[in-house]
């Protein structure tokens, strides 16, 4: 009798999330030892702290994804509500304020509620869909797992007035939605029509979008159309980046010579980080990192190919949709290609609770990766779900 092997890791997204993690505390420290010498009499004062958190959740993930996945299952609802809660502690003496924006919480460690709100998307749109059964198949099975990506995109927007994180969270639940629907043409119609009206707008804007005035969102928008007419209300740190990168040319001016970190670039260990990596490793280290991400994007998407059921693999094209479009639009601000946003580049960018969180999500799909049987007859992915359904 010949025993099935039904455990697989997938070893190669492990190293690719270490090599992603390790590039990005180098450059870490590279980008902020000037600042932190300045700020805190520490140059390595921002490198310790990012690197005692991610090698914590190195850790943690590697732990998590020995745990059944299909645990997630009934921690669903719970994880939904969770969510939802701690988002409107937000507006509550909990909540704190940083550079302008309440967007954090601070209950025993300070974290953004919204990265709770990314997974709980991950996990409660595939339940959903799943629980609909064959209802799904029809446009109003549609609805529900839309409805509930919605809500938690609401609750970004409304109690954190993160309209960018908003966005993630309703993509995550779109593309979601689009892998699991039998239907493709009405998606790819609905796709088409959504393109043509973003052109609209984004031609109105370029070319009547006021001078003056407007929300904080309007001076983005006109700070992207022509950052050298606003050196002082966004359009400032736009120019360094665009400098930063020019300037590095194709193989860059060599790890830590970066000028533009010296105080010319703000922030420049956060969203804009990718600016100092062209700028030290030229267009080449920009490239290796991008490449670094597609091989991770590459690996989670055979993982969501092969997962054993529905639910794992919809829970792993949740975290792909999610991995993607922060990179995406990272580097789209960087390049001054979409007004800012505050999207921080994943497993790079400073910030230990974005590393945590992105790690719990790696957990779910190395978790998912260790029940994957290759050699399987074709079954249908929505049998296989039935035991727990």
């Amino acid at each position: 009798m010949n025993r099935r092997k039904t455990d697989y890791y997938d070893y190669n997204l492990v190293a690719v999330i270490l090599l992603l993690v390790s590039f990005g505390l180098v450059m870490l420290y590279s980008t902020s030892s000037y600042v932190a010498e300045v700020k805190y009499g520490d140059d390595m004062y921002l490198f310790v702290h990012q690197a005692i958190i991610s090698a914590a959740a190195v850790v943690l993930a590697l732990v998590l994804s020995l745990v059944d996945y299909h645990i997630l299952w009934y921690l669903s609802i719970p994880l939904y509500a969770v969510a939802m809660l701690l988002m409107g502690l937000v507006m509550s003496p909990l909540g704190v304020t940083r550079n302008g924006a309440r967007r954090w919480l601070r209950i025993f460690i300070e974290f953004q509620p919204s990265e709770v709100a990314k997974i709980a998307a991950i996990v409660c749109v595939p339940v959903i869909i799943i629980m609909l059964g064959r209802q799904f198949k029809g446009w109003k099975g549609c609805v529900p797992p839309l409805v509930a990506g919605l809500l938690l995109a609401l609750g970004a927007y409304v109690f954190t007035d993160n309209l960018s994180t908003a966005i993630i969270i309703l993509a995550i639940a779109c593309v979601i939605v689009f892998v699991a629907h039998p239907e493709t043409k009405p998606f790819l119609i609905i796709v088409a029509v959504g393109a043509v009206l973003l052109g609209v707008l984004v031609w109105f804007l370029w070319n009547y979008a006021g001078s003056s005035g407007g929300s904080f969102r309007l001076q983005r928008t006109l700070v992207w159309r022509d950052p050298e007419a606003y050196p002082d209300s966004g359009g400032y740190q736009i120019m360094q980046a665009l400098y930063a990168i020019g300037s590095g040319g194709l193989f860059g001016k060599g790890l830590g010579n970066s000028t533009q970190k010296l105080g010319s670039l703000p922030e420049a260990q956060n969203d804009m980080i990718f600016s100092i990596i062209c700028e030290e490793l030229g267009v080449f280290g920009g490239l290796i990192v991008i490449i670094l991400f597609l091989f991770l994007l590459y690996r989670l998407f055979f993982i969501a190919q092969n997962a054993p059921d529905l639910f794992g693999s919809l829970m792993v094209t949740g975290i792909f949709a999610h991995i993607a479009l922060q990179v995406i639009l990272n580097i789209c601000v960087v390049l001054n290609i979409i007004p800012t946003t505050g999207v921080t580049l994943p497993f790079i960018s400073y910030g230990g609770t974005s590393v945590a969180f992105l790690m719990v999500e790696m957990a779910i799909a190395l978790s998912v990766s260790r029940r994957i049987r290759f050699k399987r007859n074709q079954q249908d992915l929505w049998g296989e779900v039935s035991d727990f359904a």
